[in-house]
């Protein structure tokens, strides 16, 4: 099973930035994908950004050219650097991951993004 830890939400006003941190433990030998969702109220929740164990990056078009998403292998963490906030990104963000190979993924507790003046 793997646990995952969120930290780095918070108020930001628009155009600020923000760094989400998330730190996976448990009895796994690797992790495969990693990724960042967000639910705003009201919504569904949708992808912003996945990486893949190599580094290959995915991103939703809302936040391209804005957020980056990065993983750090040797600390089982990924990060994801949110640029030129807009008040449509705030949300509750969770971090996802799944051991690799194997294709049971597991959720954070979610932190909290506003963006406001």
């Amino acid at each position: 099973q793997v646990q995952l830890v969120e930290s780095g939400g918070g108020l930001v006003q628009p155009g600020g930035s923000l760094r989400l941190s998330c730190a996976a433990s448990g009895r796994f030998l690797s992790l495969g994908l990693m990724g960042w969702y967000r639910q705003a109220p009201g919504k569904q929740r949708e992808l912003v950004a996945t990486v893949t164990r190599g580094g290959t990056t995915n991103y939703a078009d809302s936040v391209k050219d804005r957020f980056t998403i990065s993983r750090d292998n040797a600390k089982n963490t990924v990060y994801l650097q949110m640029n030129s906030l807009k008040p449509e990104d705030t949300a509750v963000y969770y971090c996802n991951a799944a051991i690799f190979g194997f294709p049971t993924d597991y959720w954070g507790q979610g932190t909290q993004v506003t963006v406001s003046s």
